[in-house]
């Protein structure tokens, strides 16, 4: 899992792996630039020895091909720096193959590999185990994947009747391994030498609610907090999916904020004593929309004193300390600016201190900033991920909802607004839908990486919207991680993958709204597509020097 970088003959490539992505990096010496027509990519697969050539989406102009049609880069090459690959399992060896490619567009030619190898985060067992789902509902895969399944939404939205469920195996890939992991880790407690807490905002997922039944049943020594205040919708459809846990076990944590907890502690018991294992936290509630739809993490450490930490703020949920008193108790048993590597942070709390905390870490940037956030975030915050106009740092992020930006490209001047949906697709391209699913496409990740692309990368992930209700009034948990650069790259590909996403998006929905006829973009027949990486002060300039670790 650990960052690779391999050179030969003029080409540089480095590799990033988190749990479901790797992230590759090119870069080449003027001399091998001349006549560079992109990268040719091949890859082995260390689960089966198979090879094979990976695939881009973009066609020479001479090529009679439909818009979108997946084709081999040996023949049609990326012409990018850095690429990405979502085809791949957690805890996988694979080996890249990367070749620059020369010659003509009609009759390209292989430059000399380099090849670079490189081993995909594992999904458990390890200190830390982390998952993103696909939240593809509406994208071009899943409309390619599943066509059958496009087809019967559409007959029913044709006939305005209720969508019909989706399948299990459509289920299975958006949850993208994030549903098991939620019940895995409940599954481990298998007996009543066991105990489970959990903290949770939105409790609806059946399958979630029965793996908590399961390990009731069991014996487990089990307790659940539930966000609750009067006349709140939420709290009704808690209580719902809640019913069949006997009382003893639930508590409603009343607030007139809320308690947007989204964590369990798993924990052997020990002359009656819980002694924690493990924590999972992260951005997922326990819900359909949270499991399958919205872009989310699942955060599994293990490890003894994190898992104390939150199993000590659970203690006071349980007992039924009011807000008040649950912001005294973390003001003085959960102290910022934190002094270890891997500290769990805490809210509510007074005076904005873990959001002057996280605005201390994005100034500490010299490379790269990256973020998703969701909802409106607080204003001095906000102004630390813009940067100055033309600053050094390269920023990628983007916020869910429209306030002064919704992404942010390389730096302050050039925001942009993308769209979650392509209802009217690219000329060529597949068109999309909500798929039969309820509620609004969110990014619902609330991530921060500080210097990704250096040694030294700061992460910050939780529950916490970066806001000020979520720093003075609501019930979260978060995460510092400083200088493990595995982890980050678990997040950094992720929120890169997000990001091409909806940039991709966004180029779509700004062509269309001048007024443009949006044509399927082909490659270029030579080396210019080079000009803008290597343009002294570009964007593209900046990304390639930084990626590729220069």
């Amino acid at each position: 899992m650990v960052r690779q970088t391999a050179s030969a003959n003029g080409i540089l490539v480095k590799a990033y792996a988190g749990t479901s992505g790797v992230l590759l990096a090119m870069n080449v010496t003027a001399e091998r630039r001349a006549g560079l027509l992109g990268f040719a990519l091949k890859r082995v697969d260390g689960r089966n020895g198979k090879r094979e050539w990976l695939l881009g989406a973009l066609p020479f102009p001479h090529m009679t091909v439909a818009p979108g049609t997946p084709l081999r880069t040996n023949i049609a090459p990326i012409q990018k720096f850095r690429w990405s690959d979502y085809r791949v399992y957690p805890g996988t060896s694979y080996e890249y193959e990367v070749y620059p490619v020369y010659g003509t567009a009609e009759r390209p030619e292989l430059g000399d590999k380099v090849a670079i190898a490189i081993q995909t985060a594992a999904a458990t067992n390890t200190e830390h185990s982390i998952l993103f789902n696909r939240a593809a509902a509406a994208s071009q895969a899943f409309s390619r994947k599943f066509p059958g399944v496009e087809a019967a939404l559409a007959a029913a939205r044709k006939a305005k009747q209720p969508p019909p469920p989706l399948p299990p195996e459509v289920l299975d890939w958006l949850s993208r391994g994030v549903l098991e992991q939620i019940t895995g880790l409940l599954s481990q407690a298998a007996d009543p030498t066991w105990a489970v807490d959990i903290a949770i905002y939105e409790y609806e997922l059946e399958a979630i609610a029965q793996a908590v039944l399961a390990a009731h049943s069991r014996g487990v020594n089990l307790r659940l907090v539930y966000h609750a205040k009067p006349n709140d919708p939420q709290t009704a459809e808690n209580e719902h999916h809640l019913a069949d846990l006997p009382a003893a076990v639930k508590r409603a944590r009343l607030t007139s904020a809320i308690c947007h907890h989204k964590f369990i502690v798993l924990s052997r018991l020990e002359q009656g004593q819980r002694v924690p294992q493990a924590v999972l936290c992260g951005s997922t509630n326990f819900t359909h929309n949270g499991v399958y739809r919205q872009a989310n993490v699942v955060h599994v450490i293990n490890r003894s004193d994190v898992a104390q930490d939150y199993l000590n703020l659970f203690e006071g949920l349980f007992r039924g300390d009011a807000p008040t008193a649950t912001r005294q108790y973390v003001n003085q048993a959960n102290p910022l600016p934190p002094t270890q590597p891997l500290f769990a942070g805490f809210s509510p709390r007074s005076k904005y201190i873990d959001l002057n905390t996280f605005i201390t870490l994005v100034n500490t940037a010299q490379r790269d900033l990256l973020f998703c956030t969701t909802f409106n975030i607080y204003d001095d915050l906000e102004t630390a991920f813009l940067g100055a106009p033309h600053d050094p740092i390269l920023r990628y992020g983007l916020q869910n909802t429209r306030s002064t930006i919704t992404g942010v490209h390389g730096d302050r001047t050039a925001d942009f607004t993308a769209t979650a949906m392509l209802s009217d697709g690219l000329e060529g391209f597949l068109k999309e839908s909500t798929k039969g699913q309820k509620g609004n496409i969110l990014i619902h990740t609330k991530l921060i990486v500080v210097d990704f692309t250096s040694d030294a990368p700061i992460v910050i992930s939780g529950s916490h919207n970066f806001s000020g209700n979520a720093s003075r009034n609501n019930d979260e948990n978060f995460l510092i991680i400083q200088g493990n650069t595995d982890v980050a790259d678990c997040y950094g590909c992720e929120l890169m993958r997000l990001y091409d996403h909806y940039r991709f998006r966004y180029k779509v929905k700004d062509a269309i709204a001048q007024g443009e006829a949006v044509q399927a973009p082909r490659l270029k027949p030579n080396d210019s597509w080079t000009d803008e990486y290597f343009s002294p002060g570009s964007l593209k300039l900046a990304d390639r020097l930084r990626f590729s670790g220069q």
